[in-house]
């Protein structure tokens, strides 16, 4: 509708505006054929008894027939009269005022005023249904008539006998529609069944206590198993059962088995929902799945009290749009939305004015042009969503989930209501729905909403406590001899295990001793079942001597460095094996569990990466390998989100916000002119790489210094390595310490001979090294490591009466990694941790 201006006379309607009805003097003009369509019908009904006439009799010509329809069908050139007079007067009303106020208003409104008094709407609908109804069953009495030549009356009578004689042929046509329409049906029946499974209570033996290491989670899904028993316990007080409850979090973190727990615990039967049940190839089959999933657990809530159903991995059923869209604030993996950067937290973004949020998120999220735009709201026309909740699956689970409940019934919903009794209200269905997911933010928000999915839990990586609890319950069940002390330490040394990697590890753990021919498992299984499960089978490859040195000097100096400088982190394992994408790793845990990161640890942690190139310059005559490069890939993004990002380094600006708004470039910022032949851009760049190569450079020397000042600990490092090829954390400890370790004894290193020859050896490899030639000298021995009884650390060492004693034991040769960077924790960065993790794991060589 278009409004008046403001000010404008009023009747006037601004330029170029259409008239209303309501506003018009005269009757809308009628389109040409609206004014035919009635004339046209009656001349074919005339011309089409003509035609009958003709055709019982052929000796009549057409004139003939005309003339004789003309007196016997005289009613039907009385109806084209009256349109006729119909059609003049609508051409009156469209030209004449005064004439089409009188009929409207005068003749018209005031019989419409006469029924409305003395009749309902509901009672005039159904009286001008039946005048329908009776006239087109006088027109099919007429046409009958005609055609049987017989009177009107006496067709219509005569009706269900010819009906009835044309059976036949009507069930012929039947049947070839119904044959039709029940192949299609039983097409889709029976690509709807499946993707379903139904377990009864004496199906499911799971319990809570079999749940371990989420221990947060599982009281809040016991309060909502509560409510499930006892409704009447909210009910009561206004309140409502919560219905839905998403557990969200990584693979393997016991959702599913969650979800099993509540089935067993409660006795309700349990619907397991797979994941790809409702990706179909036809449109529609989807809907009819979600209809019939929902009719099965209305039959079995009615029938056990209750009934549990389960999605797993709904983010292939409930997405829409994909990650395209906003959604809800899940802590930890959700999106950046101005709804979720406005919730509360200690961050300068819930300290500003609503209308700065909206500008800040707004340009944050936006990725059109430089220009920014200055409208709040657009009409955006959206594509086509892919997912598995395409077709109209996703609306319809939406629908079940909180839609409308018709009465159960047809007898409750039709004969009771033709009978002018009301249908019986729809019984309370008591359905838990559960949703498992590791994709929160690929779930449409219209699923989240309360009423759908009440409740949102995360199930993360389990604590420490969580571990050992994991552990515990996975080792009762095999025959061992941990001590709780070496099972506390298994949780230290694996931070980011979940309850299913835990059960692997267990598992290769009892192999590893079958393997050994034992049935019980020790402390070296699982540290051998751990090491083949973070890096690997290594490859059986042979390394030439000098290069095998070279590979355990690089490594050596990254557990040196890290073991003096990193306290935040402990040593996990060092390796010169090499591995399917490593040549060689040291690999570093957090013994706890840790949420923040400082800057006194990530320089550490730059310290651990410039370690290898440090020491190879230092013993190699001032060269280095290609096997740097992740360390330095490693040790150039951490100093540069220090620098530009964290505010650790010499400025404190954030270096994304200043690129993004221009801040500080020639011009003053954005829409400022520069001056020519400056790109403020590349100078921020320039000056941004300019303070992390200074920081680089003394971070480097900081290096140089402590592998200086331990140059023996490098060496004896080294030559543990080439000899066991692995280490553990403790065994790297227990060399550079001079102590037993709990398979490795460090204390022949601290026999000033044995550091002799190890130089000698040494200074012999680097000149191999630099001649491409063999070693000259054979690298130099130390007994074995007799094994006592097992302690609270792992195996003790017994003492050597001859801990210098060169029996033959072979050169080390073998398998040997290459050069690897520094690792950090196997798993990635811890959760919370901001910006790239401190060390990844196995780092690439050259």
């Amino acid at each position: 509708m278009t409004m008046a201006p403001a000010g404008a006379p009023e009747g006037l309607r601004p330029p170029g505006g259409r008239p209303r009805d309501d506003d018009r003097a005269t009757r809308k003009p009628l389109p040409l054929w609206d004014r035919i369509k009635l004339l046209l019908l009656l001349a074919a009904l005339w011309f089409l008894l003509a035609w009958s006439l003709k055709s019982g009799n052929v000796l009549i010509p057409w004139s003939d027939a005309f003339r004789i329809e003309s007196r016997s069908g005289a009613w039907i050139l009385v109806l084209i009269g009256l349109e006729l007079l119909r059609q003049v007067h609508f051409l009156i009303s469209e030209h004449w005022a005064r004439y089409h106020q009188f009929w409207t208003n005068r003749v018209f409104a005031g019989f419409d005023r006469a029924t409305h008094r003395r009749l309902s709407d509901w009672t005039r609908f159904r009286l001008w249904r039946l005048i329908t109804w009776v006239f087109w069953v006088i027109v099919l009495a007429v046409i009958l008539g005609r055609v049987k030549h017989t009177s009107p009356v006496q067709a219509l009578l005569n009706a269900p006998a010819d009906l009835w004689h044309a059976m036949p042929f009507v069930l012929q046509l039947m049947f070839g529609v119904v044959f039709v329409v029940i192949q299609f049906a039983a097409l889709f029946w029976f690509m709807s069944r499946g993707g379903v499974d139904v377990y009864y209570p004496d199906d499911i033996k799971t319990r809570f206590t079999d749940v371990w290491g989420q221990d947060h989670v599982l009281e809040r899904v016991k309060e909502n198993i509560l409510y499930l028993e006892d409704p009447g316990q909210i009910e009561s007080r206004g309140g409502y059962v919560p219905g839905g409850i998403l557990l969200w979090g990584p693979p393997g973190t016991g959702k599913t088995l969650m979800a099993e727990a509540v089935a067993g615990e409660t006795g309700r039967p349990y619907v397991f929902v797979d994941p790809g049940a409702f990706i179909n190839m036809f449109m529609g089959v989807g809907i009819l799945k979600v209809k019939s999933l929902f009719r099965k657990l209305r039959r079995l809530a009615l029938r056990y009290g209750g009934v549990i159903v389960f999605f797993d991995e709904a983010d292939s059923l409930g997405r829409r749009g994909a990650l395209a869209q906003g959604g809800p604030n899940f802590p930890g993996g959700g999106r950046a939305t101005p709804a979720a950067w406005q919730a509360g937290g200690c961050h300068g973004f819930s300290y500003l004015s609503d209308d700065v949020q909206w500008r800040l998120a707004r340009r944050a999220l936006s990725s059109a042009g430089d220009e920014p735009d200055t409208r709040r709201s657009k009409q955006i026309m959206g594509g086509m969503g892919g997912g598995g909740g395409g077709m109209g699956t996703l609306e319809a689970l939406l629908t079940e989930l909180s839609g409308l409940k018709k009465p159960r019934g047809f007898v409750n919903r039709q004969v009771r209501r033709l009978l002018g009794m009301r249908p019986k209200p729809p019984p309370k269905y008591r359905m838990l729905v559960m949703m498992a997911t590791n994709l929160p933010e690929a779930l449409d928000e219209a699923l989240l909403r309360p009423g759908r999915i009440d409740r949102i839990y995360k199930v993360g990586y389990p604590s420490k406590a969580g571990r050992v609890r994991t552990y515990e319950g996975y080792f009762s069940k095999v025959r061992h001899e941990l001590t709780p002390e070496q099972m506390d330490k298994l949780a230290t040394i694996t931070p980011y295990a979940t309850g299913a990697t835990i059960k692997d590890l267990v598992n290769e753990a009892l192999i590893t001793a079958i393997r050994d021919g034992r049935d019980v498992i020790s402390w070296g299984d699982v540290i051998r079942a751990k090491q083949l499960k973070e890096l690997g089978p290594p490859e059986d490859v042979e390394y030439i001597e000098r290069e095998r040195h070279a590979v355990a000097i690089h490594e050596a100096c990254h557990a040196l460095v890290a073991y003096r400088t990193r306290q935040h982190m402990e040593i996990d394992i060092a390796t010169i094996e090499k591995g399917s994408d490593y040549l060689g790793m040291v690999a570093s845990i957090p013994p706890e569990d840790q949420f923040t990161r400082w800057r006194s640890e990530y320089q550490t942690d730059i310290l651990v990466s410039l370690a290898s190139l440090a020491g190879e310059r230092m013993f190699f005559s001032n060269d280095s390998s290609s096997g740097v490069s992740g360390d330095l890939e490693s040790a150039t993004t951490v100093a540069s989100f220090m620098e530009g990002f964290w505010g650790m380094g010499s400025t404190v600006s954030s270096y994304s916000t200043a690129k993004r708004l221009e801040v500080g470039s020639p011009g003053g910022g954005q829409g400022g002119r520069n001056k020519k032949g400056q790109d403020p851009e590349a100078e921020m760049r320039r000056a941004l790489a300019d303070r992390i190569e200074d920081n680089l450079n003394g971070l480097l020397g900081q290096v140089e210094e402590i592998i200086n000042e331990n140059r023996a600990q490098v060496l004896s490092l080294a030559h543990a390595l080439e000899t066991h090829k692995t280490l553990t954390g403790e065994d790297v400890v227990a060399v550079v310490e001079r102590r037993p370790g709990p398979f490795v004894d460090g204390r022949p290193y601290a026999d000033a001979g044995l550091i002799e020859r190890l130089e000698n050896y040494h200074r012999g490899a680097a000149v191999a090294h630099r001649e491409h030639s063999q070693i000259p000298l054979s690298m130099p021995e130390i007994p074995r490591p007799v094994l006592a009884a097992p302690g609270p650390g792992g195996w003790l060492v017994a003492p050597d009466p001859d801990p210098l004693n060169t029996r033959d034991q072979g050169n080390g040769s073998g398998p040997a990694g290459g050069l690897g960077g520094t690792g950090g924790p196997a798993a990635g960065p811890g959760p919370g941790s901001p910006g790239p993790p401190n060390g990844s794991g196995p780092a690439g060589g050259s």
